[in-house]
């Protein structure tokens, strides 16, 4: 089942208040209003100048440090 916009929001805000506290949480949310930041250009650009190598490398290090603790859903049709 998909996630409302609410429920997406109120997951996204968690996990900025989790990993980042509450200040820099709102500080993030401000900043990416204020300077009207878009980040799939963002992405874009810092994933493109990286090698197929460089990411990969990224990748790797980052799922070595960042373990998935998320509860796994069976999703049935």
């Amino acid at each position: 089942m998909e996630m409302s916009t609410i429920e997406v929001l109120n997951n996204g805000m968690q996990c900025l208040v989790d990993n980042m506290g509450i200040v820099a949480a709102e500080r993030f949310v401000s900043t990416v209003i204020r300077e009207r930041f878009d980040y799939t250009q963002w992405q874009r650009d810092h994933f493109d100048a990286m090698s197929s190598e460089e990411l990969n490398k990224a990748a790797v290090d980052y799922a070595k440090s960042h373990p998935y603790k998320g509860q796994g859903k069976v999703i049935t049709v």
